[in-house]
């Protein structure tokens, strides 16, 4: 089993496994042409923000905190903020904020500039110089507890809680004892399983943390007069063979592994222990993704037993499947096929073995099937919904 890894080692002590140069639109007014400005240079990416105005308390300070959190991945070399100039998030306070890390940071704002094609024109020069910069960088050696894994499932069905989330539970076991952090999401999917959890809390506090984090969710859809169960399990979900929210939670919960739990952490927010921690999330596939990564998650593991495409421009996402009919379906998506827990008679342990040598490869520099197809999807999750 091997624990070197070959990463980027950043200024404030985390370490890359991409290196990236990220054109961060601070308002969704400004996305568009942040994505014009990194259409035009190689060796960046766009990240989508449909939020950053018209946002107060702290809903506003949730998107904010997000902003400079996926500013300060580790995969990420230097950041291009992209802003309008009468945001709520406004462009040079979250350059600055990302700044802090050591990372350096350029800022474009439209209305400065004199419009879009100037910003255009400005921030594509910009690009190209922190590019370059970026080309510079060299991997070092590094270890597995340099990694944070985000856990999350998406098109679930009984293949996934019977294989894919066991197989990788079994992985993120030995990212733990090697020292790493694996971030475990989704609150509404923990929903009637919230106990099993809580009970291999660090201590009786962690426990209660995560049982009230469960409990603020249900209460938000009530309060809406609504009920988590209208939308969870998805009809994908049903027509999959899930039947409630509780036999789904059970399933999703198997991604945890047997660690302790050690920390209850909101949303964007970075773990500040190692080891497995929850982070209050949506079950909202890429809502929950993209804040893991803003928490500093470097590389994700994604089951599904329907099949999706969905990737992240920050991390490398890697694809599970524990049904091989979705496997064969939808080769072009998936990277690992756990099914062969059922057929073949695979182990769990066994197959948890291979999801980590995969973690490690993908972190060498192995491409995930998300990545060579360019999927990049990111949404941010707003304070008081419950998707």
């Amino acid at each position: 089993m091997a624990t070197e890894i070959l990463g980027y080692r950043r200024k404030d002590g985390t370490v890359g496994i991409r290196n990236k140069v990220l054109v961060l639109p601070s308002v969704v007014c400004s996305a568009e042409t942040a994505r014009m400005i990194s259409m035009q240079v190689q060796g960046t990416v766009a990240l989508q923000n449909h939020l950053g105005c018209g946002q107060i308390g702290r809903d506003a300070r949730m998107t904010i905190d997000t902003l400079v959190g996926l500013g300060r991945n580790p995969n990420v070399f230097g950041v291009l903020v992209v802003g309008l100039g009468c945001e709520t998030a406004r462009p040079r306070e979250v350059a600055k904020a990302i700044a802090e890390s050591g990372k350096p940071v350029e800022c474009v704002v439209i209305q400065e500039a004199g419009g879009t094609l100037h910003a255009v024109q400005q921030g594509v020069r910009l690009a190209m110089d922190l590019v370059e910069r970026a080309s510079l960088e060299q991997r070092v050696p590094c270890d597995v507890s340099d990694l944070v894994v985000s856990v999350e499932c998406g098109g679930s069905d009984p293949t996934s809680g019977i294989a894919a989330n066991p197989a990788v539970g079994s992985a993120s076991d030995m990212v733990v004892r090697q020292g790493g952090t694996v971030i475990l999401s989704e609150t509404t999917e923990l929903i009637g399983a919230e106990h099993i959890l809580a009970a291999r809390s660090r201590t009786p506090e962690v426990g209660e943390a995560l049982c009230a984090i469960c409990h603020q969710m249900e209460q938000r859809a009530q309060d809406m007069g609504t009920s988590l169960r209208g939308g969870n399990p998805s009809p994908g979900n049903i027509a999959g063979g899930l039947t409630t929210l509780e036999e789904k939670s059970l399933g999703c919960v198997h991604k945890a592994g047997t660690s302790v739990l050690q920390e209850v952490l909101p949303y964007s927010a970075a773990p500040t222990r190692k080891g497995l921690v929850m982070m209050d999330t949506p079950g909202f596939d890429v809502d929950s993704v993209t804040g893991m990564v803003a928490g500093g998650s470097q590389i994700c593991v994604f089951t599904t037993g329907l099949g999706t495409p969905v990737g992240n421009p920050i991390v490398p996402v890697i694809k599970v499947t524990g049904n091989p009919a979705t496997f064969a379906k939808m080769r072009d998506n998936i990277d690992i096929n756990a099914g062969v827990i059922l057929e073949d008679g695979v182990s769990i342990d066994t197959m948890g073995a291979v999801l980590f040598d995969e973690i490690v490869a993908v972190a060498n520099g192995k491409q995930t099937r998300s990545e060579i197809l360019g999927f990049c999807e990111s949404s941010f999750w707003r304070a008081g919904t419950c998707v």
